[in-house]
């Protein structure tokens, strides 16, 4: 199950490495109440995503440092293949 929502955690990164989208967006797409895919509360652990502030007080998700240091070993994996 580990490799299931290792992938799903990749997806995740994807999904907000294109630009930095609304908390809100983000967590009605991906937080679950499925204990087997805790895709949301997985990468909030392993602190691959970050919560920041903007003007009016909205809260944008954006990968941390090592967010996109995992993403970008990913697709160097995946362009050797």
């Amino acid at each position: 199950m580990a490799e299931a929502i290792d992938a799903l955690i990749l997806d995740l990164l994807e999904s907000i490495a294109t630009r930095p989208k609304p908390y809100r967006e983000v967590i009605d797409a991906w937080r679950t109440s499925c204990p087997r895919l805790p895709v949301w509360e997985e990468a909030s652990e392993r602190e691959l995503l970050e919560l920041r502030s903007q003007p009016g007080g909205a809260l944008l998700v954006h990968l941390t440092p090592a967010g996109r240091e995992l993403l970008a070993r990913h697709r160097r994996v995946l362009a050797a293949s």
